[in-house]
């Protein structure tokens, strides 16, 4: 991944690109590793437009380039997961079965074009010759008629073609949002949380707004499992991601982070807004009650344990979620059942 792109370069200007690389490392005194060396020769290629907006958002906010900044940034824009392939070949190959369609509708239709026009042509010729009006009527309607048959027949082509455009439109765009969708829950999963999460990263920083994230996770969940069965532990995880779902804002976004642990990104939320928010939710979930259908039984209640980070510039989702984590396992040893945030080392502050 570290050379992508590289080897389609000529070596002048391969040269120049990593020559101004190294001078812009060693003007921000960065060590020339090969990490390092891999996102600012990308900076200078330019064509990773979200990495150059970021590198320019640090670079004019003053920040360093420190070792954790140089792996965030690495990570984030360079080192990231493809796009499902796969999806993409199929949707490709359908698009070029009904572009070669398209093209042979069109070249019977030039073709049927010149044999018309041909046929008009000698009909004209045998007027001037003094043909038979009536004969020549006739003829010139029969000609008419078939390019009439011939246009409706076009026309049906190109009107089954754009259906069958708008089906692979539409089964694309089914296919995109399963690929985003955690099927147990129907919360987005980790790949929409990482591209909505990178959105909002850019957003943040471009605007000098703040961005929180809180990180969820259910209180002994194991024993629902073990208790009760693992149809009941979907039961409670399914419940506790409808009220995720319901108490966060149109503009933030709820996921699925993993096992038993939800996840919100809250764009324009700072650290104390997120808290409140977090601490809500936890509430209502305390609230949420389960009953078994076959036996009447009530479960016992559900609580989550729930920490709460905020952005930093530059920060990677990676890195703000391990803050997040940190303020969770807190919550956990205090006890469980309660909102914690992140504790911030004396003499650095949330940016927000």
């Amino acid at each position: 991944m570290v050379g992508q792109g590289a080897e389609e370069l000529d070596f002048d200007y391969s040269t120049a690109v990593a020559q101004r690389a190294l001078v812009r490392m060693a003007e921000f005194q960065v060590p020339p590793t090969p990490i390092n060396f891999a996102v600012w020769f990308h900076y200078g290629l330019g064509t990773l437009t979200d990495l150059k907006r970021a590198i320019d958002i640090l670079i004019g906010n003053k920040r360093k380039f420190d070792v954790a900044t140089m792996r965030d940034l690495f990570s984030t824009y360079i080192d990231s997961s493809p796009t499902d392939q796969t999806m993409a070949n199929n949707v490709s190959q359908q698009l070029m079965s009904v572009m070669t369609d398209a093209k042979s509708f069109l070249t019977a239709a030039i073709v049927d074009n010149r044999t018309q026009m041909r046929a008009i042509g000698e009909v004209a010729g045998r007027a001037e010759a003094g043909a038979d009006p009536k004969l020549l009527i006739g003829s010139l309607v029969k000609e008419l008629s078939k390019a009439t048959a011939r246009a409706a027949k076009l026309e049906t082509n190109f009107v089954e073609t754009t259906q069958e455009l708008d089906t692979i439109r539409d089964s694309l765009s089914k296919a995109e949002e399963r690929a985003k969708t955690d099927t147990l829950t129907g919360l987005p999963n980790r790949r929409a949380l990482e591209e909505f999460f990178r959105s909002a990263q850019m957003a943040a920083m471009e605007n000098g707004e703040p961005l929180s994230l809180l990180l969820i996770d259910i209180d002994h969940f194991k024993k629902f499992n073990d208790n009760f069965g693992h149809g009941v532990g979907d039961q409670v995880l399914r419940l506790t991601a409808k009220v995720l779902r319901d108490r966060v804002r149109e503009r933030d976004l709820p996921a699925r982070y993993g096992g038993e642990e939800l996840i919100a990104v809250l764009p324009g939320a700072d650290l104390a807004t997120c808290e409140a928010a977090a601490e809500r939710i936890r509430r209502a979930i305390c609230e949420c009650k389960i009953t078994r259908r076959s036996t009447g039984e009530v479960l016992p209640g559900i609580t989550v344990s729930i920490g709460v980070g905020q952005f930093q510039p530059g920060e990677s989702m990676a890195a703000l979620i391990e803050r997040c984590d940190r303020a969770l396992y807190r919550a956990k040893a205090a006890g469980r059942n309660r909102v914690l945030t992140e504790i911030v080392p004396e003499g650095e502050f949330a940016v927000g």
